[in-house]
């Protein structure tokens, strides 16, 4: 447990990509989905797309610390997003877990979002339906349950791409965004604005 609070303690950038490969175990009623994270973008509190970017708000202030706890936030007024947060105490900074891959309970996912193939994660709002992950989950210590990162082997360098961030209109070069190579779960860009 002390070897992933230190590593989430970690600036957001360099946490991000770390974060590839590694499960999000999620308990309900008893049942259990393991999912592991195939896409990820980074924010804190220098970047104009983040949330914490103009300081703390009673929104946000879950970005600010301690790390290791999630930030769930509603957005157009029917999605949730889930990041985890990085850095510092005091400082604004998390990871966007934009989408996962069943590898456990992918039934259970099914009941919670009814879609085929991999609609039913590949996407922020899509992965917290399937995860049952709302704001009542928003400060949530991610080390214990009912929702817990478990911290898998490091990702090879070769195997994840780097790309500017989707579905945002400020900072938008930054190469924030990573993603697992290949891998059928990653967000399609197509449909996205940017």
């Amino acid at each position: 447990m002390q070897q992933l609070v230190d590593l989430l303690s970690g600036a957001a950038c360099d946490v991000t990509p770390r974060l590839l490969g590694c499960s999000l175990r999620r308990t309900i009623n008893g049942q259990t989905i393991l999912a592991k994270i195939v896409e990820v973008e980074a924010y804190n509190q220098t970047d104009a797309a983040s949330h914490s970017f103009k300081g703390k708000t009673t929104r946000n202030e879950v970005m600010f610390g301690p790390a290791g706890h999630l930030y769930v936030y509603f957005t157009y007024g029917m999605h949730y997003c889930c990041n985890i947060v990085t850095g510092v105490t005091g400082e604004g900074s998390a990871v966007l877990i934009r989408a996962v891959e069943p590898l456990n309970g992918e039934d259970l996912m099914r009941s919670l979002r009814p879609v085929a193939g991999v609609q039913v994660s590949n996407g922020p709002a899509k992965l917290c339906q399937a995860l049952s992950v709302d704001t009542s989950m928003n400060g949530h210590d991610i080390t214990q349950p009912p929702l817990e990162l478990i911290l898998a082997p490091k990702i090879p360098e070769d195997s994840i791409v780097s790309t500017p961030r989707i579905g945002i209109s400020r900072a938008k070069d930054l190469l924030w965004r990573f993603y697992i190579k290949d891998n059928p779960y990653v967000t399609s860009v197509r449909n996205i604005t940017k």
